[in-house]
C-alpha cells in the first residue's frame, strides 16, 4: 500500500484533479489515508480548539480540504465516468466518509468554540461574511443534534442512521420497480406516431435480454421496448396513437414501487414518523420547521402564502386549458362526447402545440450547432457582466476527449476563474440530467495568494454525428444556459472564504436564481439571433420561428404551474400538519386525496401512488422544500424584469443592470442572506407578479396590484 500511497494522484493537496492518472484502485487507499489524517487532526482540534476565526473555521477548513478535494473528484467521476470497479471502490469507503463528516457536524468542542467566538471580543472585528459562516455553522450543528445529551443524543443518532437506510431502500425500490416493468411491442401499428428518435431508443432498449442469435432489433422493424424511464415514457405518452397502450404505461408509472417487496408505502409512513420525532428532539413542532430553519423563506406561513397566490392565479386558467384541449381533441376525433383521460392529455397537448406553433425540435436543431451556441452564450456573458471566456483545451487533464476547458477573464484581461464543459450524453458511463459542481472554490490562501474558482458544467446533449458539430434541441440550449448560470455564481464570486464563496452557504430555495435567470436570455431577440444560425448556410433563425418559440413558452403554463403547486403543497402538508402513526398504514394517501381536490384539474386515479416514487422528498434534498422550485422561479423572473424595465434593446442599460446583478447576486454568494442580496440588486423585496406575467397568468395592467411575497 505504501507504493500506492506514494504515487496516488488523489493525495495531492492543491490544484485540479489529475484525471489522466486517477484509477479506481487509487480510491480506497487514498480515502482511507485521508480519513486517518483527518480524524487525527480532528482529535487535535477538539483537544485545543480556540474560540477565534483562525482557531475554528480556518483551522477546520484547512484540515478538511484534502479529503474534500479527493472525495469531490471521486464523486465527479462516479457521475461522468462510472464503472463497476469505481462503484465498488466508492461503496467501500462511502460509509466512513459520511461518519467522519457527521462527526464534524456533531462536534461539541467545536460547537462550543463557535458559540464562544460569537459572544467574544473578536466577533466585532469579523466582517459580515464571517458572521454568516459562523452563524450557519452553529445552526447546522444544532440541526445535526449537537445540543442533545444522553438518551436524546443516542436516539437522534439512531434516527439519523435509520433515516439514511430508509432513504437508500426507497431509492433502490424505485430503481428496481423501474427495471421490473417494460412493454415490448412487435407490430408497427403499436408504435404508430412515435418519432424516429423514440423508435431508435425503443429498439436499442429491446436489445437487452434478447436470446443469443435472435434478430437484431431495428428502429424500422422493431421489436420496440418501452420502459418507465423518462426518456422512454414521456415521448410514448406524447406521440403514441394507441390510447390503450398509453393507459397501460401511465397506470404502471403512477403505481411504481407501491406493491409487493418493492412497496414504498410503509417506508413513507416510517420516514414521516421518524422525521417528526427528530424534529421534536430538536425543539421544533414539525419537520417543515426544521427544513425552513436553513432556507430563505422565513417560515411555513410565507411558503403557503406564495403557493396560495400561485394557485389562485393558475387554477382557473388550468381549467380553461383543459377545456380547450378537450374541445380540440373532440374536433380532431369527431367524437363530440370525448372526455380526456390522464394518459390522453400529453398526447393531445403535443398535437395542439405542433399545430399552434408549427415547429418541431427536429426542425430547430440545424440552427443550434454547439460551437455557435457557445459563442452566443459567452457573448451574452460579456455584454451583461463584462467577462471574457476563452478556450484553454489541453491545459489541464480531462476525463473524456469530448470535455472542453475554458478560462474566464475580467475587463482588464486578468483570469478570475475557469470551468470544464462536458456537453454530451454517454449512457454507458455518465448519469443523465445536467448539473454544475465546484472543482475548486475561491479562497484566500495563508500566503495571501488567491485560489481561483473552477466549475464542472455537465450536460447530456445529443453528441455530434459524422462530420457535423453537435446539433442541439432548444431545450438543450436552455439547459446549457441554466447550468452556465450556476457556474457564473460559482466563478464570479468575490468572497474569499470557501465556506461562503459562490453557491456555498446559499439557501436551498435561492440557489436556482442565477440559473433560471439565465434561461430568459434564450428567448431574448438579440441573443437568439446571435446564437441561432443554420449550420450549413449561416442564415439566422427566421423571425416567425423565433416568435413561435417565444409564444410557446407560455403554452399550458397554468397547468404546469398548478402541477408544481400540487407537489409542493402535498410535500408541506405531509411534513407540517400530518400526524403519521409510523405503523405501516398508508394514512398519507388520505392527505394526497385532500390536497388533490384544490390543486388538480383532472383528479388522479384512485390507485395513484406517485408518492411511492417521489424520490425528491423521500430520498433527496427536497423534504419540506419542494416549494423551492417555485420560490426561486419567482426570484429569477423578478430579477429578469429589472432588465426588461431597463430596456432589452438598450445595450448600455443592459450592461449597467448586468454589472449590478454581477456585483450582488453573482459576487456576494453565500456571504449575506439572499433576501438582502436580492433587495440590494432589485431595490425592493421580491414579488410574484413578474413570474405571473412571464408565464401569461397575469395581464400587464395588473402588474402592480399585489404586495411583495416577503
Amino acid at each position: 500500500m505504501t507504493a500506492t500511497i506514494a504515487n496516488n494522484p488523489l493525495l495531492q493537496n492543491e490544484g485540479l484533479p489529475k484525471f489522466d492518472r486517477i484509477r479506481s484502485e487509487h480510491v480506497e487507499p487514498a480515502i482511507r489515508e485521508l480519513l486517518a489524517r483527518l480524524n487525527a487532526d480532528l482529535d487535535a482540534l477538539e483537544r485545543d480548539v480556540q474560540p477565534t476565526w483562525e482557531g475554528t473555521v480556518a483551522r477546520l477548513s484547512s484540515i478538511t480540504e484534502p479529503l474534500g478535494l479527493a472525495w469531490g473528484a471521486v464523486n465527479h467521476l462516479m457521475s461522468v465516468l462510472n464503472s463497476p470497479e469505481l462503484r465498488q471502490a466508492h461503496s467501500a469507503v462511502e460509509g466512513d466518509v459520511v461518519e467522519t463528516f457527521m462527526r464534524i457536524g456533531q462536534s461539541v468542542p467545536l460547537y462550543r468554540a463557535l458559540k464562544a467566538l460569537r459572544e467574544g471580543p473578536e466577533w466585532k472585528k469579523l466582517d459580515a461574511a464571517q458572521h454568516r459562516v459562523v452563524d450557519a455553522s452553529i445552526r447546522d450543528a444544532e440541526l445535526s443534534g449537537v445540543g442533545l445529551e444522553g438518551e436524546a443524543r443516542e436516539r437522534f443518532q439512531d434516527l439519523e442512521r435509520e433515516l439514511a437506510e430508509l432513504s437508500t431502500r426507497f431509492t433502490n425500490n424505485v430503481i428496481d420497480a423501474n427495471k421490473a416493468w417494460s412493454m415490448t411491442l412487435a407490430k408497427p401499428e403499436e408504435v404508430e406516431g412515435l418519432p424516429p428518435s423514440a423508435l431508435a431508443m425503443a429498439a436499442q432498449m429491446a436489445k437487452q435480454g434478447l436470446p443469443e442469435g435472435a434478430p437484431e432489433p431495428t428502429p424500422e422493424k422493431g421489436p420496440w421496448r418501452i420502459t418507465l424511464d423518462a426518456p422512454s415514457y414521456v415521448p410514448f405518452l406524447e406521440h403514441s396513437r394507441r390510447p390503450d397502450l398509453r393507459e397501460k404505461l401511465y397506470r404502471a408509472f403512477v403505481t411504481r414501487a407501491s406493491s409487493g417487496d418493492l412497496d414504498n408505502g410503509p417506508l413513507i409512513e416510517r420516514i414521516l414518523f421518524l422525521r417528526r420525532e427528530k424534529s421534536r428532539l430538536l425543539g421544533y413542532s414539525s419537520f417543515a420547521e426544521v427544513s425552513l430553519a436553513a432556507k430563505m423563506a422565513p417560515g411555513v406561513q410565507a411558503v403557503e402564502k406564495l403557493l396560495g397566490e400561485l394557485r389562485d392565479a393558475a387554477r382557473s386558467r388550468a381549467r380553461a386549458e383543459n377545456t380547450e384541449l378537450t374541445e380540440y381533441a373532440r374536433r380532431k376525433t369527431g367524437n363530440a362526447s370525448l372526455e380526456l383521460k390522464l394518459w390522453d392529455v400529453p398526447f393531445w397537448a403535443e398535437r395542439l402545440r405542433e399545430e399552434r406553433y408549427a415547429y418541431t425540435d427536429e426542425e430547430l436543431r440545424p440552427y443550434f450547432a454547439l460551437p455557435r451556441v457557445l459563442d452566443g452564450l459567452f457573448d451574452t456573458a460579456k455584454r451583461l457582466f463584462g467577462v471574457t471566456v476563452r478556450a484553454a483545451n489541453g491545459e489541464v487533464p480531462v476525463w473524456d476527449p469530448s470535455v472542453q476547458f475554458f478560462r474566464v477573464a475580467d475587463e482588464s484581461g486578468k483570469d478570475i476563474a475557469a470551468f470544464y464543459l462536458d456537453p454530451y450524453s454517454r449512457p454507458a458511463t455518465k448519469r443523465g440530467g445536467a448539473w454544475m459542481n465546484g472543482a475548486l472554490d475561491r479562497k484566500r490562501k495563508p500566503d495571501g495568494n488567491l485560489q481561483l474558482p473552477v466549475a464542472y458544467l455537465v450536460c447530456n446533449a445529443t453528441p455530434p454525428v459524422g462530420n457535423k458539430p453537435a446539433l442541439l434541441t432548444f431545450q438543450e440550449v436552455e439547459t446549457l444556459f441554466h447550468e452556465f448560470g450556476h457556474g457564473l455564481q460559482h466563478m464570479l464570486t468575490r468572497v474569499d472564504y470557501p465556506e461562503a464563496a459562490g453557491i456555498n452557504n446559499v439557501e436551498w430555495d435561492a440557489v436556482e436564481l442565477p440559473s433560471q435567470f439565465m434561461e430568459n436570455w434564450c428567448f431574448h431577440e438579440e441573443t437568439l439571433s446571435r446564437l441561432a444560425r443554420h449550420v450549413d448556410t449561416g442564415e439566422p433563425l427566421p423571425k416567425p420561428l423565433q416568435d413561435k418559440i417565444r409564444a410557446g413558452r407560455i403554452y399550458r403554463a397554468a397547468s404546469m404551474s398548478l402541477r408544481q403547486v400540487y407537489f409542493a403543497t402535498l410535500d408541506l402538508e405531509l411534513h407540517h400538519r400530518y400526524q403519521p402513526a409510523g405503523d405501516g398504514q398508508s394514512g398519507f394517501l388520505e392527505v394526497q386525496k385532500r390536497v388533490m381536490r384544490d390543486n388538480t384539474v383532472l383528479p388522479p386515479l384512485p390507485e395513484d401512488r406517485f408518492l411511492c416514487a417521489f424520490t425528491h422528498i423521500f430520498a433527496g434534498g427536497y423534504a419540506a422544500g419542494y416549494y423551492s422550485y417555485k420560490w426561486a422561479e419567482v426570484l429569477s423572473a423578478d430579477a429578469f424584469s429589472a432588465f426588461e424595465e431597463a430596456g432589452l434593446s438598450d445595450a448600455q442599460a443592459l450592461s449597467r443592470t448586468g454589472r449590478r446583478f454581477r456585483d450582488t447576486v453573482l459576487a456576494l454568494g453565500g456571504s449575506r442572506h439572499p433576501l438582502e442580496v436580492f433587495q440590494e440588486f432589485r431595490g425592493r423585496a421580491p414579488s410574484t407578479q413578474p413570474l405571473l406575467k412571464q408565464t401569461g397568468l397575469l395581464e400587464t395592467q395588473e402588474l402592480e396590484s399585489t404586495a411583495p411575497m416577503m
